[in-house]
């Protein structure tokens, strides 16, 4: 299922060296000098990720003296048979980092036999050199951290957002990294997803349903004419409350999704939303709802929920525009913008890592939804 592996430096060796290459390469990765990467790519002129994204990664990785290597992945894999077969077929390498959306697929499976991998979200040159691309990975990986720090230690946490939502409780005390993914995402998006046991109360679904990217099935979206309210208690979805046919609609889509996979259609299995200041969507995500999913989730006017399923990511995600969720007392985010001064150690983050957090005063907004 894959094509020819290839190591051709003449291909990259006259082009600029890109600064958000440099910062996945460096940063994020972590290759040396002397080692063996590979680059995944979708075949060229699919549309979903730009045909110089790639390439630029190469040519940065030649630059600091790796040996780069690169092949192409469908486009998308619908048998996990043959999700497993794929990534078998791939020789060993020192890294490997997916320009494709595989590489998402793979992102909470057990890869342990397999070299470490990073999985890029940033779909475009324009999205590799903006911030987006170039803010500080390090920093980033440190809010992570100390988001998921503060959420583990929560005694009580709020989420609400202005169409309705108003869902709280008290987080499991068991470790993220029970539920986090298993690869490297460039840049970083988002913390460790949050347990729903423990949660309750309504959440208000609008605009549509999407994939996670797990799993590829028809229809992968499910746009919805009205609001629906969503009454979950702990890992389940208990009713669905609105117009009539809206809500039958719903209903057939996770009965549809849930009998292709043999899975708990009512499962809610956890929450999370967006932490990059420079994550920004700006084309409209009618125009290519995969695309967008795979993208805009990361910044913080998102927030996301796993459903369908109970694995993380679920298979149908709720998205929650301009979220405000306060833990013990402090709006953490607020109307969808993150306020990392309000994280317990701000101090420590600011004196280490200040040109990021300035962009959390000026953050992207744009994120594809009029």
């Amino acid at each position: 299922m894959t094509s020819a592996l290839f190591d051709n430096p003449a291909a990259t060796s006259r082009l600029p060296i890109s600064a958000g290459a440099l910062s996945l390469i460096n940063d994020c990765v972590g290759a040396k000098a002397g080692e063996r990467l590979l680059v995944v790519e979708e075949p060229r002129g699919t549309g979903f990720y730009d045909d110089e994204a790639p390439v630029r990664a190469a040519a940065a990785a030649r630059a600091l003296g790796l040996t780069v290597y690169t092949t192409e992945a469908p486009v998308g894999i619908f048998d996990q048979e043959d999700l497993q077969s794929f990534m078998k077929s791939l020789p060993g390498f020192d890294h490997v980092v997916f320009f494709a959306r595989v590489g998402d697929q793979i992102r909470f499976q057990n890869n342990k036999n397999f070299p470490p991998v990073t999985m890029c979200y940033t779909l475009g040159c324009d999205m590799l050199d903006s911030t987006f691309g170039t803010a500080c990975h390090h920093g980033l990986c440190e809010i992570k951290k100390s988001v998921d720090d503060t959420i583990a230690n929560a005694e009580w946490i709020e989420v609400t957002c202005p169409l309705g939502t108003r869902y709280s409780g008290r987080p499991p005390k068991a470790a993220p990294a029970a539920l986090d993914v298993t690869i490297k995402r460039f840049p970083m998006l988002v913390p460790s997803p949050v347990d729903a046991v423990g949660f309750s109360g309504q959440v208000v679904l609008s605009r549509f349903l999407v994939g996670t990217g797990s799993r590829y099935y028809e229809p992968y979206c499910l746009d919805l004419n009205s609001k629906v309210t969503a009454m979950v208690e702990n890992n389940e979805l208990k009713e669905l409350i609105g117009d009539n046919s809206e809500v039958e609609r719903i209903r057939a889509h996770y009965q549809s999704v849930s009998s292709k996979f043999d899975i708990d259609p009512w499962f809610v299995h956890s929450w999370h939303a967006g932490i990059h200041p420079g994550c920004r969507y700006s084309r409209n995500a009618s125009d290519d709802i995969l695309r967008w999913s795979s993208s805009a989730f990361g910044n913080p006017r998102l927030l996301h929920f796993h459903t369908c399923g109970n694995y993380a990511p679920g298979e149908i995600s709720w998205n929650i525009v301009d979220p405000t969720i306060t833990v013990d007392g402090k709006a953490i985010w607020e109307n969808g913008r993150l306020h990392p001064q309000r994280l317990n150690d701000f101090d420590e983050l600011a004196c280490k890592h200040q040109h990021l957090i300035d962009l959390y005063d000026s953050p992207q907004q744009e994120i594809g939804l009029a």
